[in-house]
């Protein structure tokens, strides 16, 4: 039996199981050949040609071409081209967003096979070579009585599958009014597929088609003309294989460039490093990966030229040829990273490059990428329905009160107390939980590939404008289509936004060269801020947990901090290699309790294991496998796919070697289960030193233009933390904090000297359109000379001009805002159409006499904490009861063991779960001083005071000092009372 229409849950809101369902019905049904046409996707495509003959099934691929629900064609691929064509036809008009017309256009490899139905509507009658008309069993009674019954070559089988069973179905309809955003009972029928769209037993559809024998020897001839393939395995690269001229001229220019830069990086090179060149360009040719550098070389050229800051890193950081061509910063002799971790022979697949640009940049980057490179795309990747978003949905499409769907969707809830309806949600969000719910775009994947992308899957446009695939980067793997990973942080934005605003602020000042890592590695200035974990604001190194372990470690220089970077991962920290790392460090008799095998193989890290290449580096040195072998291992242990046998071949031989050196079988059996318990969550060496690369520029910026850095950092949203805590830090550096002024504030913010203005963009319920309007208006015409001159220059409604008002951005003026306010509201008419036409000449304006007001700080500070978030008074001014005798943050040390009294601000506070159920708050607050201190919360008292909103708490405890960290074991805390909001109704003025 065949079927010509199969739709898995890749048919989006609409299918309702998987590719390998689908194919274990058909082998239920004992079904010769299965057509996959999802409905305007092709998604399941590669992976169904994949698996189909596992289950015995010839697959023929297509497309259900529809318009919503409503089916137009059928098209089938005879072969790889026809699948191409189909692609590139379905992306024509997912990028268009256009319906598709009735009639398919010219597809010249594919078959194309109109709905009984859809024919006779159209009344079509005349059918290229290429075209059929689908009857199925339900329309095989209306064909009887039809002229159609004439098109005797023409017709075929096309019997839809969508469903299993009555299950299947209800899911489907709830798929449907979910997409449709109705109520279930509201759901019209023709967005519905029908319940019959169900496979049958090839006994009913011979006995349906007895007297119509040539329907389905048509269909037997169509699917026998039909044949797709693709080779699938790590052997397959797909990617752009050469990217110049020729292999060799590929070959020749790197060459090229190595020689060109090497004394750039080594300009003493001696014998190690230029054999270590030599030997990766062998390999890098041998493998065919030439071309994957030089692409990625040409890509960070580009970013060059545009000044655009970027940082190679992950496994690349480990190849001598990237750090001497410029992709990397890291220098992988100085660091001991073994090239093996990058590319070996076991590896077939090409290697990987993560290269992280700013979050400005990135997109002036993809499209360098898109214009520069014929085959390109963005990865796909599937965001799948979750069970409480699931069950918010079904409870819209059931009726249910908002109140129930709060309850179902939060978990909060005995099952016994449900009724019918509620359980019914419940069960089919169990069900629908896991299927793709929309297509969306991969964090960071560019293909750049030899050919097509349609030769692989359909594309669609997300609003950013670039062509995406519609599969992820799995089966894409499998087929041969390696990414390129094209990054943003905002790390890198602040560095640069830093610069220019020195440049601005500091127009004298001389700014070191931000690349000239060296010098700053060698600062004590700047690895004194990493000992005492001064780091507000610096990329991957402020966070209370980092701050934390590099004053237990007294970091002061590279090499820790990149060990610092690793062993603060969850992994590490929970086995407990952490805590043994820190106290090695800081007792070096303690490195005496290491096995004399490991310490002598990881004498840096003191015997303790704490980067991925740590793995290879043991089961190179101490059981004498290669490194192309100890990468197979390392990949293997770390979850990563290796070839069938592979991992028990590696383990086999780590054991011969070892007795062969003579080890006993308790050292090989220990080392084995350190490497395994490892290696699961181990982080590469490469990748924490390109992160430290970015943390000493960031560090640097933050020492010698602290406010500047603060700044930048404030307008590339912050980092770790909230505005109001970088507004903090600005204080503690000196600097003063502004409300947005009407002339000083730009919309991020601006510094002059050491006052910071806030940006406009920061006033909650201030439209971009008025933000624009102000600062166009300012930049043409200068600054605003008077409230009047504003109104006079820019036209603005009441709203938005109070909100203007509140936030006291015209004190420029000297005038109290309340009174500005009664002025707006005579001198504007709400109202008003407004004129495009600029006036000739200003409109004399009248004033009035107005009582004078009062001003007031605490109607200010609330005013701010309305349209900012925040007060720009220190929060301890608004708290309703005085401070009690208590201890200062900086003064904690000298309370070591002592319990103490003392007041803090809440900055942030992490829950964390313990062993045995239970949970422990990790809390970080700056007193009235703005000085940050620390606190922990034992399951005890984290289940009694729990931290769960901002204010300033009373915090009593036990003071600890853990290898210099201080920090404070709370015994009880409570959250302060504020002052009363003096603008509500009601208030008693005093």
């Amino acid at each position: 039996m065949i079927y010509l229409n199969c739709h898995t849950w890749y048919s989006l809101r609409y299918g309702t199981f998987s590719v390998e369902k689908l194919c274990e019905l058909a082998q239920k049904f004992k079904v010769e050949s299965l057509a996959l046409t999802d409905i305007n996707n092709t998604s399941g495509c590669l992976n169904f040609i994949k698996i189909a003959s596992e289950y015995g099934i010839k697959p023929i691929t297509g497309i259900d071409f529809r318009n919503r629900a409503e089916q137009q064609y059928v098209g089938i691929a005879k072969n790889n081209e026809g699948f191409r064509q189909l692609n590139a036809h379905l992306s024509q008009q997912l990028h268009s967003k256009k319906e598709f017309k009735p009639e398919a256009p010219e597809l010249p490899d594919c078959f194309i096979i109109y709905p009984f139905e859809k024919v006779v509507a159209n009344k079509k009658f005349s059918f290229k070579e290429n075209e059929f008309i689908g009857v199925s069993v339900e329309s095989l009674r209306k064909l009887k009585f039809s002229k159609y019954l004439e098109f005797k070559d023409k017709l075929v089988l096309l019997q839809s599958v969508s469903f299993r069973n009555k299950r299947d179905y209800n899911a489907h309809r709830l798929l449907r009014a979910i997409d449709n955003n109705t109520l279930l009972s509201k759901l019209p029928e023709s967005e519905q597929g029908s319940f019959t769209h169900q496979m049958m037993p090839s006994e009913i559809i011979a006995s349906e088609f007895e007297d119509y024998p040539h329907v389905l020897e048509n269909t037997r001839k169509l699917v026998k003309a039909c044949r797709v393939d693709f080779e699938f395995g790590k052997e397959q690269n797909r990617n752009l294989l050469v990217s110049g001229e020729s292999p060799e001229a590929d070959v020749a220019r790197l060459r090229k460039l190595c020689n060109e830069n090497l004394l750039k990086r080594y300009p003493e090179a001696k014998k190690k490093v230029l054999e270590r060149v030599e030997k990766e360009l062998k390999a890098i040719i041998k493998l065919g990966f030439v071309s994957y550098f030089l692409i990625n070389y040409d890509i960070v050229s580009y970013a060059r030229s545009r000044n655009f800051p970027f940082i190679g890193r992950g496994s690349g950081a480990n190849s001598i040829i990237a750090y001497i061509i410029g992709i990397t910063n890291v220098d992988p002799v100085e660091l001991d990273l073994y090239f093996e971790r990058f590319i070996n022979e076991s590896r077939s697949s090409p290697p990987d490059f993560d290269i992280d640009f700013s979050w400005k940049d990135r997109n002036e980057v993809t499209d360098f990428i898109f214009k520069n490179y014929e085959f390109t795309a963005l990865m796909g990747t599937y965001v799948t329905f979750k069970r409480r978003a699931v069950a918010r949905e079904l409870g819209k499409v059931f009726g249910l009160p908002k109140e129930n769907i709060d309850k179902l969707s939060a978990g909060f809830f005995s099952i016994n107390e449900l009724d019918k309806l509620e359980k019914l949600v419940l069960r089919y969000s169990a069900l629908i939980e896991g299927f793709p719910n929309y297509l969306s775009v991969h964090s960071g994947g560019i293909l750049i590939l030899n050919d097509s992308v349609y030769n692989y899957a359909a594309t669609f446009l997300p609003p950013k404008g670039f062509e995406t695939i519609q599969i992820d980067m799995n089966i894409a793997e499998d087929v041969g289509i390696h990414k390129f990973d094209i990054l943003a942080q905002r790390g890198l934005s602040k560095i640069t936004d830093a610069i220019e605003i020195i440049k601005e602020n500091q127009p004298n000042a001389e700014i070191e060269d931000i690349e000239n890592i060296k010098a700053f590695k060698e600062d004590p200035e700047i690895n004194n801020l990493l000992k005492t974990g001064d780091c507000m604001g610096v990329f991957y190194v402020e966070s209370p947990a980092m701050r934390g372990l590099l004053t237990k470690l007294q970091t002061d220089n590279y090499l820790n901090l990149v060990a610092a970077s690793s062993i603060i991962r969850p992994g590490i920290s929970s086995g407990g290699m952490k805590e043994e790392y820190i106290k090695r460090h800081r007792d070096p008799s303690r490195r005496k309790m290491a096995h004399p095998v490991m310490l002598e193989i990881m004498e840096d890290t003191y015997g303790v294991m704490v980067y991925q290449e740590d793995v290879m580096k043991v089961a190179h040195k101490f059981a004498g496998l290669s490194f192309e072998d100890a990468d197979v291992l390392r990949r293997g242990m770390s979850g990563k796919k290796t070839s069938k046998g592979q991992m028990e071949r590696i383990e086999a031989k780590f054991r011969e070697n070892c007795r062969q050196k003579n080890y006993n079988e308790k050292i090989i059996d220990e080392v084995w289960e350190q490497i395994s318990s490892f290696a699961g969550y181990a982080f590469p060496k490469g990748h924490s030193a390109s992160y430290a690369v970015e943390s000493y520029q960031s560090l640097y910026l933050k020492k010698y233009f602290p406010l500047e850095f603060m700044v930048a950092a404030l307008n590339n949203g912050g980092g770790f933390y909230d505005v109001e805590t970088y507004i903090q830090e600005i204080r503690k550096c000196g600097g003063k904090v502004h409300p947005p002024c009407i002339n000083k504030s730009d919309h991020p913010s601006s510094i002059f000297g050491k006052d910071i203005y806030l940006g406009l963009g920061y006033i909650k319920e201030l439209e971009t359109k008025t933000v624009q309007q102000i600062l166009e208006n300012r930049q043409f015409f200068g600054i605003f000379k008077s409230f009047d001159d504003f109104i006079d220059r820019v036209r603005i409604s009441i709203e938005q001009l109070s909100i203007l008002l509140k936030i006291d951005a015209f004190r420029f003026t000297k005038t109290d805002k309340h009174h500005l306010l009664w002025k707006a509201h005579f001198k504007l008419n709400a109202t008003k159409p407004a004129v495009k036409q600029e006036k000739l000449f200003a409109t004399p304006h009248r004033d009035f006499e107005l009582p004078q007001f009062e001003y007031s700080a605490l109607i200010e500070a609330f005013d701010q904490l309305e349209l900012l978030g925040f007060p720009l008074c220190s929060h301890f001014k608004l708290l309703k009861n005085p401070i009690e005798k208590s201890v200062k943050a900086r003064d904690l040390k000298d309370y070591v063991g002592k319990e103490i009294l003392v007041y803090g601000a809440l900055i942030t506070a992490k829950k964390t779960g313990t062993s045995n159920g239970k949970y422990m708050y990790f809390g970080t607050f700056f007193d009235k001083e703005g000085d940050v201190f620390d606190t922990v919360q034992f399951p005890a008292t984290a289940e009694k005071y729990p931290l769960r909103s901002k204010g300033i708490y009373k915090c009593y405890g036990t003071v600890n000092n853990d290898l210099d960290y201080i920090s404070i074991s709370i015994k009880w805390l409570q959250r302060q009372d504020t002052l009363t909001d003096p603008r509500l109704v009601g208030y008693q003025f005093s």
